[in-house]
């Protein structure tokens, strides 16, 4: 049993020290020992957990009593609040968001969670599913269940995330059945497609809709699947045939005639002509190894697919991208696909989204400009939030040779700095600049 002596507020001083006798501590107990040093661990993780879910909830608090005190608009109070968050945990501030909202649902409506979490008998992700199940109900049902879940540690000892979800959702559906419909059409309003690489160089491509949509698509292409190799003559197998078709019948094109669109390959000349070895990048997808990357060049040669060749300089060691820079207030499209080359996804720290703008660093309204050492590309979230009040950021100037660098200041003055990753160069030249190649592959509509 442990007994908590607290005769002063807890600070990140204490913390840290603690953290640092962890760090620098050896551990060398036998099996028995180990087992409960890795349970005391486990609950010491639960237990930062609650806390920061009860500061997290108090910093929200605080900024937006403030704001309401200073007179700002009702839709202001909360604004950046989940980016300063997400910053704060080295996550991005679409973690930071959900990290808010389950505080707030535990601080608020399910205290019996949150004391669970305290003493280690839940961790982070059961209370996130005990929220996430409970979040359609009224704030009365919702207290309901985590008084019924987790006022008493047994009625939940042992149990897994699946016998969780499911007890959560069951009480769900006795108290108020039709919160699941409500369920139901704000995850249909969410349905989206995305995209994350994959070993060897292989790509998910992913459709989130209803099940009965995504049933249907899966059966029809089983059954178009089956009639091809029915006809024979097809040496692809039935996986090889549907991802084939599912290509052709969203880009109206055959797979192997190449892509229809511009797909950008970022490849250093020396790797393309002189067989070296350093990896290319795909805009898009990322990092490919270079003998994929001149495969993918050769097969657009030898068929109907266009290749656009410009020149890009990279500082030989650093892997810099030279700058460029405009008079107009928007972004053309040359500099704005040069920012999105250069900084490859949304430049706030931890969050790695794709870029949806090209902000100006400095606002064009102080007397910014529009060039590349004063751009970033961020996503929407990042960018909206940047806008916020007590948000600042400045490019930060090196080198030439350096990458570009740039520093964001949260309004409550922490500081975050981030760095574009580097072109893909070789590291052997003495030259003042190496040439990197950008080949666009497009199809004839595209061009």
């Amino acid at each position: 049993m442990v007994t908590a002596l607290q005769d002063s507020p807890l600070t990140s001083d204490d913390l840290l020290r603690f953290v640092a006798r962890l760090q620098s501590s050896d551990f060398d107990a036998d099996a028995a020992a180990g087992i409960d040093l890795i349970s005391a661990l486990e609950t010491v993780k639960c237990a930062s957990v609650a806390a920061q879910a009860v500061v997290t909830d108090a910093v929200a608090t605080s900024i937006s009593n403030e704001r309401r005190e200073q007179g700002k608009p009702k839709a202001q109070w909360r604004t950046g609040i989940a980016s300063q968050i997400g910053l704060a945990r080295r996550e991005s501030p679409n973690r930071g968001s959900t990290h808010l909202g389950l505080a707030r649902a535990l601080v608020h409506e399910m205290p019996h969670t949150l004391a669970r979490l305290r003493a280690g008998h839940l961790n982070e992700w059961r209370a996130m599913i005990l929220a996430r199940e409970t979040a359609c109900l009224t704030v009365e049902d919702r207290r309901t269940i985590d008084e019924r879940l987790c006022a008493d540690p047994a009625t939940l000892a042992g149990a897994g995330d699946r016998t969780i979800e499911g007890r959560a959702r069951a009480l769900a559906n006795e108290l108020d059945a039709a919160s699941q419909v409500k369920r139901r059409a704000k995850a249909y309003a969410a349905r989206r497609t995305s995209t994350r690489p994959a070993p060897e160089s292989m790509g998910l491509f992913t459709v989130l809709t209803s099940m009965e949509k995504t049933v249907c698509m899966w059966a029809t292409l089983r059954r178009d699947a089956d009639t091809i190799i029915n006809t024979g003559g097809d040496t692809r197998t039935r996986d090889q045939i549907m991802a084939d078709l599912v290509f052709e019948r969203i880009t109206g094109a055959a797979a192997a005639q190449g892509p229809p669109v511009t797909v950008d390959i970022v490849i250093s000349d020396s790797t393309l002509l002189a067989g070296a070895d350093t990896s290319a990048y795909m805009h898009g997808h990322g990092d490919i190894p270079s003998d994929v990357a001149r495969q993918l060049i050769s097969d657009a040669l030898d068929s109907e697919t266009h290749i656009a060749l410009r020149r890009l300089y990279a500082h030989p060691t650093s892997g810099a991208l030279t700058a460029v820079e405009s008079t107009s207030r928007a972004f053309p499209t040359a500099l704005g696909r040069l920012i999105d080359l250069r900084d490859r996804t949304c430049r706030t720290p931890w969050c790695d989204a794709p870029i949806r703008h090209h902000d100006h660093i400095r606002p064009h309204s102080a007397g910014g400009r529009t060039s590349a050492e004063n751009g970033a590309g961020l996503c929407a979230a990042c960018n909206y939030a940047k806008e916020g009040e007590g948000w600042t950021a400045e490019a930060v100037r090196g080198t030439r040779s350096e990458r570009h660098r740039y520093r964001l200041i949260s309004p409550t003055g922490h500081t975050y700095d981030s760095s574009a990753p580097p072109m893909p160069v070789i590291e052997i030249y003495n030259s003042p600049a190496e040439n990197v190649m950008l080949l666009g592959l497009f199809d004839d509509d595209a061009a």
